[in-house]
């Protein structure tokens, strides 16, 4: 199987766990379970993938703290290839507000840095060394468009809550044949993935959390693939990157759009029903079996 390189994307995490996010207003919340644990892009894709046995490199920044040996012994307890430059910012750290119904309010309570001095003659060897490169919208991954472009691999990238205008995501849109994102910000989603595919994106997928997910080849053709309600909602972290792996684990294999939207569906829906970043259950047999399940 191809193998993957995915560049940044490692932060430790707080999830806090409530019936409902809280209203703008002053107020005292007197109880909210939470537990602590690994987060963000690159471990929610990396770790899927890994389990579903493709060949996957994770390239990220963390600090030399205590929260970056927990992030590196996390992804080397799971298998998942690591390599990683030291942040002097430290490892950035962000607190989750999830509520029952899979909403959350993401803050950032520590920043990464943009730029810093990475061992680019290592990234150089495993750009040249993979064959499909995930491109993260991490800022310090922007130093390294370029050297992706120059290889000649195929680029995806996952722009998430991109609001089809914010001049932050365009290099990495003009970087990519690939696109994933949500619909949280669009108010016209279809005209976003359209414009998308008419500038040359090879395929475009956009997500609508409990609604779905619409994919648009660079053909034309729209599939609409929605969720598998049997799987019980209990954390919907790291949902959207294990939608991803699931559809890239089948497109690698050269499975059709339908079925890797469908393989997408199956492993997003398996990992809600856990609290961690990704179902610690999620395998290929696993994966396979609950697709033909579902959809045959």
């Amino acid at each position: 199987m191809p193998k993957v390189l995915i560049l940044g994307g490692t932060t430790y995490d707080s999830i806090v766990r409530l019936d409902a996010l809280p209203e703008p207003k002053p107020q005292t919340i007197h109880y909210a379970p939470f537990h602590e644990t690994i987060g963000s892009t690159g471990a929610g894709k990396a770790l899927p993938l890994t389990r579903l046995e493709v060949p996957v490199t994770l390239h990220s920044i963390i600090g030399e703290d205590d929260y970056g040996r927990r992030i590196a012994e996390t992804l080397g307890a799971a298998g998942v290839d690591f390599v990683w430059d030291p942040d002097p910012a430290g490892t950035e750290r962000h607190i989750n507000l999830m509520d029952k119904n899979g909403g959350r309010i993401s803050m950032f309570i520590t920043q990464s840095s943009s730029r810093l001095p990475l061992d680019l003659s290592r990234l150089e060897k495993l750009i040249q060394g993979s064959d499909v490169i995930v491109l993260n919208i991490i800022a310090y991954t922007k130093t390294l468009i370029e050297m992706c472009l120059q290889s000649g691999k195929p680029v995806w990238t996952d722009l998430h809550d991109y609001d089809g205008e914010n001049p932050y995501h365009k290099e990495y849109i003009e970087a990519a044949d690939y696109v994933f994102l949500s619909s949280d910000n669009l108010s016209d989603y279809k005209a976003v993935m359209s414009s998308l595919v008419a500038g040359g994106k090879r395929l475009v997928v956009c997500t609508h959390g409990k609604r779905g997910a619409t994919c648009l080849t660079g053909e034309g053709e729209w599939i609409e693939m929605p969720i598998i309600d049997e799987y019980k909602l209990e954390d919907a972290n790291g949902a959207g990157d294990s939608f991803f792996a699931g559809f890239l684990y089948g497109f690698l294999q050269g499975r059709s759009p339908l079925e890797c939207m469908r393989l997408a569906a199956v492993s997003a829906g398996l990992c809600v029903t856990s609290q961690e970043l990704a179902y610690p259950g999620l395998g290929r047999e696993l994966l396979e079996r609950e697709a033909a399940r579902h959809f045959s």
